[in-house]
């Protein structure tokens, strides 16, 4: 099953400042794929977060990823710094949402790829160096080993469609909706049979206030 893992800074705290931060973060990566073999098909490293796209391949993978990466990052993030001891670094337990079909994993890929144009810190979203965008679109495999194929074919004007502009279309707000409530993100019998099957029912719920 495909997946949208997240996290950020405790109280949207920089976690990120210079590009040691990120490459050390890179190299977490890795060391934890060592031992836990999951497929990154995308991710992005924000300032003060970061995005995964994940296929699972054991069932239990994905938490024992995430925590082992988090933890080792938390830890070395804290050592670096003389900083043991002086609270938390990220805001909580990650968030991770199952993802449906390719039309709504597409809609997820190019919401992760696209983070760092949205948030303004560049023209082009593939020039975010901490990105699988940059990572396909400036070198050879030997340059991303930590990344996946897709579980679909790539389109070939990607980089097209994730720059691009525009008003959110519905999937989009959808997706920003499930994102919110940790809902699963796909056709409404496929969300709710997810949902269902991982105790998520919950979220189905409309929001106080609403219906």
């Amino acid at each position: 099953m495909l997946f949208h893992v997240y996290n950020r800074g405790v109280e949207r705290r920089q976690i990120f400042a210079q590009k040691e931060d990120y490459s050390a973060f890179i190299k977490i990566i890795e060391e934890t794929l060592e031992k836990i073999p999951i497929r990154i098909c995308a991710y992005c490293i924000m300032p003060n977060h970061w995005h995964f796209v994940i296929r699972t391949i054991e069932e239990g993978d994905l938490s024992k990823f995430i925590h082992r990466l988090t933890n080792t990052h938390v830890r070395r993030w804290k050592q670096y710094r003389n900083d043991v001891g002086s609270g938390h670094l990220y805001q909580g337990r990650y968030h991770s949402i199952p993802v449906g079909s390719e039309r709504y994993a597409r809609t997820l890929l190019r919401y992760v790829e696209r983070n760092p144009l949205s948030s303004g810190l560049v023209k082009q979203a593939e020039d975010w160096k901490w990105s699988s965008l940059w990572r396909r679109e400036s070198g050879t495999e030997e340059r991303f080993p930590i990344l996946s194929p897709w579980p679909f074919d790539r389109p070939t004007n990607w980089v097209e469609e994730v720059n691009q502009g525009g008003v959110p279309d519905n999937l989009e707000l959808q997706l920003e909706m499930c994102l919110r409530r940790g809902r699963p993100f796909g056709e409404p019998e496929w969300t709710k049979g997810v949902a269902e099957a991982l105790g998520l029912e919950q979220t189905l719920s409309p929001p106080r206030g609403q219906g």
